[in-house]
This record gives structure tokens, sequence and C-alpha cells, in this order.
């Protein structure tokens, strides 16, 4: 199978599993290991990886431009710190300011959890057994969603706005982000999950899930270029087929996006775990537990 057509293949797999609470790198982990060939994902895959969830940030930054464009502009039309009564009256004066300030927050256990475990982390992308494992604890996650009515706010007339995003709900939904990074463990399907148990009405829950995503994609691959800067200026990496992973991934991906915020809204997270559980278990007997 040429270099290019191996690309889009991934980015297909990226684009749909990285919204779709499945795990886009345990997914990415064990195509690679079915297709059984060596290519460019298999030189450097973490940095291909990468490469794809960057394509996977355009859906987002898409989907939702408005809360983006909000994020940028809230500052300029913003009174003084003491007319807003100090900081965190400044912050909470507007929904949009608010909101960036969670996303920093809950950006910050990510960050330490990524840089603390890299080397860990890495080393998963290459076994099979500990994937298997790790789409099983997801597929638990996600069916444990089905609790979550009795935590969460069903309407927006019992939570409005942003009232439930708070310091300590921001830095616990960063921290499973954080975690998420282990192939297996889907980031959008642990993000989410907790945050309806921790009270975030559904429509939230999912935004602030992929709002919170774009720092740490961003982050990583700024980490990843820094680390192998001399490899990408000696032209180490052939970038056609990266080029194409990524416009797969950025197509599909929105395609995704908009399937799986429809099902947050409609309570249906559980039903992904009858995917999971089976797909571990393929793996698990046709790529042995190495």
């Amino acid at each position: 199978m040429a270099e290019w057509l191996q690309a889009v293949l991934l980015g297909l797999v990226q684009g749909l599993t990285e919204f779709l609470p499945v795990s886009s790198s345990g997914h990415l982990v064990l195509t690679q290991e079915w297709l059984g060939e060596d290519f460019l994902a298999a030189s450097n895959p973490v940095f291909f990886d990468l490469v794809l969830h960057l394509g996977t940030l355009v859906p987002i930054f898409w989907f939702y431009r408005r809360e983006l464009r909000g994020i940028v502009t809230s500052p300029s039309a913003a009174p003084s710190l003491s007319e807003a009564g100090g900081l965190v009256g400044w912050l909470r004066g507007n929904e949009s300011r608010w909101l960036a300030a969670m996303v920093v927050v809950g950006s910050v256990p990510t960050a330490v959890i990524g840089l603390a475990f890299e080397d860990v982390f890495e080393e998963l992308f290459s076994s099979v057994g500990p994937v298997c494992i790790a789409l099983l604890v997801t597929a638990g996650l996600l069916f444990s969603s089905r609790f979550t009515g009795r935590f969460s706010a069903e309407s927006d007339g019992q939570r409005e706005g942003l009232l439930g995003l708070t310091l300590v709900v921001a830095l616990l939904i960063g921290t499973i982000q954080g975690v998420a990074i282990i192939p297996g463990i889907s980031r959008s399907g642990s993000t989410i999950v907790l945050a309806l148990f921790l009270g975030l009405d559904r429509s939230l829950a999912a935004r602030f899930s992929f709002l919170l995503s774009v720092p740490a994609i961003l982050g990583a691959l700024l980490l990843k270029g820094l680390k192998d800067h001399e490899e990408l200026l000696a032209g180490g990496i052939d970038w056609f087929p990266l080029l194409c992973g990524f416009v797969a991934s950025a197509v599909v991906g929105y395609l995704a996006l908009v399937l799986l915020v429809r099902i947050v809204k409609q309570g249906g997270l559980h039903r992904f775990a009858w995917y999971l559980v089976p797909v571990a278990a393929l793996a698990w007997l046709t790529l042995g537990a190495s």
C-alpha cells in the first residue's frame, strides 16, 4: 500500500475516533499493527499521531468559532479590574472570559502529567496489551454515563450558563485529560463523562471538553517539534503523506464532531461501550498482548 494511501487511512481513523469516544490514539496503534507494514508512521508514530491530531483541531476551530471569537475579543470590551471588583469578578463578568480562564486552569494538570510521564506514554504506543486494557477502561467509563443523570443538570433551566464550571471542576477535568494521553483511554469520552458526573449539563460538558483539547494538542505538537527539530530541519520526514493524513482527519473529524455533540445531548454515550469491548477482544486475540 502506498504511503499516502496508508496516511489517508490513518487520517480517516483519526478523524472518526478523535471525537467519537473510542480513543483515536488507541485505534491508531491497533490500525498500524494490523497494517503490518513499515511506513512513515512506524518510524515516528508519536509525531505522526500529533499531525493527525492537528488536523482534527480544524473542526473544533470551525464548530466552536463563536466561542473562540468571544474568548479572543472579550478582554477588549471588559471593564477595569477595580470596576469589576477584582480578578474573579472581572472573569465572571463575561462568559467568554470565564470559559477562557477555566480552559487555562484545566490545561495546567494536563501539561504537568504529559511532561512528567512523557517517556512512559511514548512506550505505550508500541504496546498492544496495555491499549486493549485501556479500551476496556474507556468502555467502563462510557457505560457509567448512563448513571450521570442523577448528578448532572438535564435542562438549561436547572443550570444556566457556565455556573457549574468552577475552578475545582476545571482542574479535575484537566487531570483526566492528562491521563487520557494513554492510548486506549478516550480523551473526549473520559472528560465528558467526568464533566457530567461533576454536574455540568450535556452541552457545556461537550463544549468544554473540546475547547480544552485545543491547548493540549497545540502544546504537545510544539513540544514534539522542539524535541525533534533537527530531524524536521534536515527534511527527514516525507510531508506529502502527512498532508494527506491531515486533510483526511480534518474532513472526517468535522462530521464526527457534529455527530458526537448530538449523541451527547441525547445521552447516548454509553452505547459506544458495546463497540469497544469486542474491538479490544479482537485486538488481543489477533495481535497478542505484546
